[in-house]
């Protein structure tokens, strides 16, 4: 018997049947695209998306923004009545706090983190993010006495967890958690989760630059994502990734830094040291969540090409790409995750 019965053949009647459920079957099947966006968390959440009708496509984006919104009320240090800032008002009280489920994954992958860069990235940046905000503002240096005090209420070791009954307690009196380096990068994934039970597939969420990728739009192989220049002052014809079902996020000085005597400090934070990096990077990675991808591109950016890569091969189906000002050229400086880690990672 063949493949459609009937010794190979169908009858005509059948013939029939088949070929008008294979139309219908594809017409229930196309999908147009649609774009939304959406401000939240300091930056504007776009969302491309295809469906086969406006409603089922309106009502899957306004379920993700809904969620990020959910998030942002988690996860923000700048909502007063956050998740986060309540947990950070406990700090150096002795108080164990029980937190919701995803305030304990991006806390628990961020520590995780945290020991594995030795401190490169650490999400009790908090009050050291606070000065390089009023020094950007005021273009002057943090005073030498409140740098001092800000990093003795910073570091990863004062943040405890205990897995079991998912609490967290803040050590020393003083020490405030910035997601800043994780946040958009886990919304975007949850965004992108959310429209995939909606049942969108292909899909793409970005939250300033922070990217989801579902699969690709119909008809293609993956989606087009442009890499900043390697040297803005001389452009030349843009570079562009082609992916599907990964995460991209690239953090860099280009358009946050300061000019200080005139040297020039960036918005990254290095937490060992209190001080913004001065060494004129962007940092690009690629991994296979949206959080991971965020918070690599930070930790990649403090430690640099070389170490920031030795790191990288403790997170498999990672890429990156750092540009980096040396001499006044940018030099670039590539990875890609090996089939054999080499090196050992730190629990």
């Amino acid at each position: 018997m063949g493949k459609f019965g009937w010794g190979g053949r169908l009858a005509p009647w059948a013939a029939v049947a088949w070929w008008f459920g294979l139309a219908t079957a594809v017409a229930a099947q196309e999908l147009r695209r649609y774009q939304f966006s959406h401000r939240q968390m300091g930056t504007v959440f776009q969302i491309v998306l295809y469906a086969s009708t406006p409603h089922q496509a309106q009502a899957a984006a306004q379920s993700a923004f809904e969620r990020i919104d959910q998030l942002n009320s988690i996860l923000s240090d700048y909502d007063p009545q956050s998740e986060l800032s309540r947990l950070s008002a406990t700090s150096g009280t002795g108080r164990w706090v029980r937190v919701s489920e995803d305030l304990w994954r991006v806390l628990s992958f961020s520590q995780r983190l945290a020991c594995r860069s030795e401190g490169a990235f650490d999400v009790t940046v908090g009050p050291l993010v606070r000065l390089w905000r009023r020094a950007r503002r005021q273009h002057r240096l943090p005073k030498p006495q409140r740098l001092q005090q800000a990093l003795q209420a910073t570091g990863y070791r004062w943040l405890r967890l205990d897995p079991g009954t998912k609490r967290v307690l803040l050590m020393r009196s003083g020490m405030r958690l910035d997601l800043g380096g994780v946040a958009k990068g886990y919304a975007v994934q949850q965004a992108l989760e959310v429209l995939r039970r909606r049942g969108i597939r292909h899909a793409l969420v970005d939250g300033g630059g922070d990217l989801a990728l579902g699969d690709p739009p119909p008809g293609r192989r993956a989606w087009r994502v442009q890499l900043p220049p390697v040297d803005p002052r001389r452009p030349k014809p843009p570079q562009f990734l082609h992916l599907a079902q990964v995460a991209v996020a690239t953090s860099g000085d280009a358009y946050q830094h300061v000019l200080i005597d005139g040297k020039r400090y960036s918005h990254i934070v290095d937490p060992r040291t209190g001080l913004g990096l001065t060494n004129q990077s962007t940092v690009t990675v690629i991994a296979p969540q949206g959080m991971q991808a965020d918070a690599l591109a930070t930790a990649v950016s403090v430690l640099g090409p070389q170490r920031g890569f030795e790191l990288l091969r403790c997170y498999p189906g990672t890429a990156a790409r750092v540009v980096m000002l040396q001499e006044g050229k940018p030099r670039v400086f590539y990875f890609r995750w090996p089939q054999v880690p080499q090196g050992s990672c730190q629990q």
